[in-house]
């Protein structure tokens, strides 16, 4: 047989068949081929007893906005006192399940996607809800303590928020060559924790009431984003846009 011939099955020799095999021959040939996974991942038999089977992972991203959102809405709405509601602590149950371990979640499947941003930002703000939660949870001790002196507590809440404002600073620099509408969210979220944390300092609920504005602000900008991470062009009859900053080539 020449060298170029085609053998009986069609297939030239050497050369990998349909299903990827060289000359037809899946057995004797399977090192040759490359496997890839349903999901276009390179194949990892390094366990062998574990099945391999890679999945596509879905956009965390419009989850953990929706949590935030919510989160910092319901907040704020008590930091305005809107109906008279002075006393925030109904919002413990929402920063425990929705802000914080839905958010969290969020911020591990942004890991998983690679998304280095996603993942610090959802999974740090998850943990500030969780944190936040337990400031207002009674057998946590951490309200008792501070129960003789309340002008302390105040100032601790203050420091408190103010790592936060930092960090939220920190984010706000990172994100300017993603989008214009989350550089706003955070944007906004910066001038919401200088008013809360101000509020705390001074003792003015003016201020404070402010910070819950702008609070409101920042929820629905986050609301917004995450509708425009959900309406794709092939999901929806329209999409929204968010003014897209990355580098282009």
């Amino acid at each position: 047989m020449a060298q170029n011939e085609k053998k009986p099955g069609g297939e030239l020799p050497g050369q990998p068949n349909h299903a990827g095999f060289a000359n037809g021959d899946n057995a004797a040939n399977a090192p040759v081929a490359r496997f890839i996974t349903p999901g276009g991942h390179p194949i990892d038999n390094s366990q062998p007893a574990f099945p391999v089977f890679h999945r596509k992972i879905a956009n965390p991203a419009p989850l953990g906005l929706s949590a935030f959102a919510a989160t910092t809405f319901t907040l704020s709405m008590y930091n305005v006192q809107a109906r008279g509601i002075m006393v925030p602590n109904v919002v413990v149950g929402l920063a425990l399940g929705y802000g914080g371990l839905v958010q969290l979640l969020a911020g591990m499947w942004e890991f998983a996607c690679g998304n280095t941003f996603g993942a610090t930002a959802f999974s740090s703000y998850g943990g500030f809800w969780l944190s936040y939660a337990a400031l207002l949870i009674p057998w946590t001790g951490i309200g008792a303590a501070y129960e003789e002196d309340s002008k302390m507590m105040a100032n601790a809440i203050g420091v408190y928020l103010t790592a936060w404002f930092i960090f939220s600073l920190l984010m706000l620099v990172a994100s300017l060559r993603s989008s214009g509408g989350l550089v706003a969210v955070f944007f906004f979220l910066v001038i919401t924790f200088i008013l809360l944390l101000s509020g705390e300092f001074t003792g003015k609920v003016v201020v404070t009431k402010a910070g819950g504005v702008f609070g409101l602000i920042t929820a629905f900008l986050a609301w917004y984003v995450a509708l425009a991470g959900l309406l794709t062009p092939d999901t929806s009859f329209f999409t929204l846009p968010t003014l897209d900053l990355s580098k282009k080539n």
